[in-house]
């Protein structure tokens, strides 16, 4: 594990990862190319279909090879090879606990057929009777607590459904845009992933590391991270971007009453409820249901003060 914790390895994940011979990853996110043309820095992203098929087995095996007894294992991956990948993940032996959409806003547009606007995400586990499950750490308010204060809701909220459309595709103008990479995932969505199937200290691997978000999500929620990629110049930008994430939450932790933890918790939260922070701050409801789903997120005894908790956030907002 020392090889690989809180590193970015740059090379070819069947090469690297096939040399491992200790399960270290306690969860894997994959986003590989979908083999739809992409140019990449070092890959271009169109082989003929066997042979795409072929590879994806390849590297899917070398994962759960390295995947620990109680592991998970996301993988996101577009509509031409979705069926092929559930059926390579039949034949591996891991098991599918869902089957998630991610559908999202600003869909790739097209002249001759319906605009495509979502990505399909696997959720596999390798033992169907032992793996991580945080329920609490994704846990959002219910309508049944937003709109209708209805007194039988869950004080502790809702999980999620399985078509996520929470999270919209980053594109060019979004702040969190690193631009030096084609296809870049929100940090919120692997927030979620990563909340919610690995513990404070686990080990999240990414074997398609790309722009790093699978790494600064994880640096964020307190878990060490893995990553391979077959572009050095990627790595590095990746490198630059997690020590800017570095800095800017030693700061926010020196500003700021709440824990680090917590203030990405907050941040986490916010996007996850998909409601604007002016919604939510005009309503003390709100504003008290919002408070009290964050002490559910952080697995916690604490009160927090609703006045508090919208003036963090109006900060961290800024």
């Amino acid at each position: 594990m020392s090889r690989f914790r809180n590193k970015i390895v740059c090379g070819d994940c069947i090469e690297v990862l096939g040399k491992v011979r200790k399960p270290f990853a306690d969860l894997i996110f994959a986003d590989p190319p979908f083999n739809i043309g992409y140019k990449y820095d070092k890959y271009y992203d169109k082989v003929k279909k066997k042979n795409y098929i072929a590879w994806t087995k390849a590297w899917m095996s070398v994962c759960k090879a390295v995947l620990k007894p109680h592991g998970s294992f996301y993988i996101a991956i577009g509509d031409d090879y979705a069926a092929n990948l559930k059926i390579i993940a039949d034949e591996l032996g891991l098991f599918m606990r869902n089957w998630i959409i991610w559908h999202y806003t600003f869909g790739q547009q097209t002249k001759t057929k319906f605009a495509r606007a979502h990505t399909h995400i696997f959720y596999f586990v390798k033992d169907e009777d032992n793996f991580t499950f945080n329920d609490h750490a994704v846990r959002v308010p219910s309508d049944r607590q937003l709109t209708y204060n209805d007194r039988r809701a869950n004080p502790r909220g809702k999980m999620p459904d399985d078509v996520w459309g929470e999270f919209s595709r980053v594109c060019g103008t979004f702040k969190e845009r690193q631009g030096w990479h084609p296809c870049q995932m929100p940090e919120s969505l692997l927030g979620r992933i990563i909340a919610v199937s690995s513990n404070a200290g686990d080990c999240v691997l990414d074997p398609f590391s790309g722009s790093g978000t699978t790494a600064a999500a994880a640096l964020r929620l307190g878990r060490n991270y893995a990553g391979v990629e077959i572009s050095q110049e990627y790595v590095d930008k990746t490198y630059k971007r997690l020590e800017t994430l570095r800095k800017k939450s030693r700061q926010a932790a020196q500003t700021m009453f709440l824990s680090p933890a917590e203030i990405s918790e907050l941040k986490r939260l916010l996007s996850d409820m998909g409601m604007p922070l002016s919604e939510i701050a005009k309503s003390k409801d709100l504003t008290e249901i919002f408070a009290g789903q964050l002490a559910v997120r952080m697995n916690s005894d604490k009160h927090y003060s609703a006045d508090e908790v919208i003036s963090a956030l109006g900060v961290l907002t800024d």
